[in-house]
């Protein structure tokens, strides 16, 4: 690469390290082509997309972003995967594909602003679904306005219950 195209893929990929939902740090040593490639068709289904990248391009590119934090990690061949959607798909994606493929490691990811181990990945990958939790919050929300509701209609209803009760003991002592 002539030092032009160097300069127009570090700008590019620092444009992309401003404004990510999330970035992964990945190794791929010993991945064969076939292999990469269904792994960015897997990643692109999640609005994501798999880079390979230069480490030196890496740091260059990181400067003056919050990615330069994980600059410590940019050792041995390395892939990016930056999503700009649903992060949880996206780490779901990247930890079903390294459980089935040995050779895809999962370094270290930054969300936030904030840097994420392995560990706190794969947790992030066990996450249910942003619709799934949406779901859930709204059956939660529903459901507390329909208890609310046979509260509050519990009181007429029992006060009925009482005066039919007080009629009925009337109508029988008659």
């Amino acid at each position: 690469m002539d030092r032009r195209t160097k300069e127009q893929v570090a700008n590019e990929l620092h444009e992309k390290l401003k404004d990510f939902k999330l970035a992964v740090l990945t190794g791929y040593s010993g991945m064969d082509v076939a292999k990469m490639t269904a792994l960015r068709v897997v990643l692109r289904k999640s609005n994501a997309e798999l880079r390979v990248v230069k480490n030196s391009l890496l740091s260059i590119a990181s400067r003056e972003t919050s990615f330069s934090a994980l600059d410590g990690n940019f050792k041995g061949p390395l892939a990016l995967a930056i999503t700009y959607g649903d992060v949880i798909e996206t780490t779901k994606a990247l930890v079903d594909f390294a459980k089935k493929n040995a050779n895809l490691e999962i370094k270290a990811g930054m969300m936030d602003g904030k840097i994420l181990s392995r560990d706190q990945l794969t947790i992030l990958a066990e996450l249910p679904s942003r619709e799934v939790l949406i779901g859930k919050l709204l059956s939660l929300m529903v459901g507390v306005q329909t208890s609310l509701v046979n509260v509050l209609s519990g009181v007429p209803r029992n006060f009925v219950q009482v005066l039919d009760a007080y009629r009925a003991k009337k109508a029988s002592e008659n």
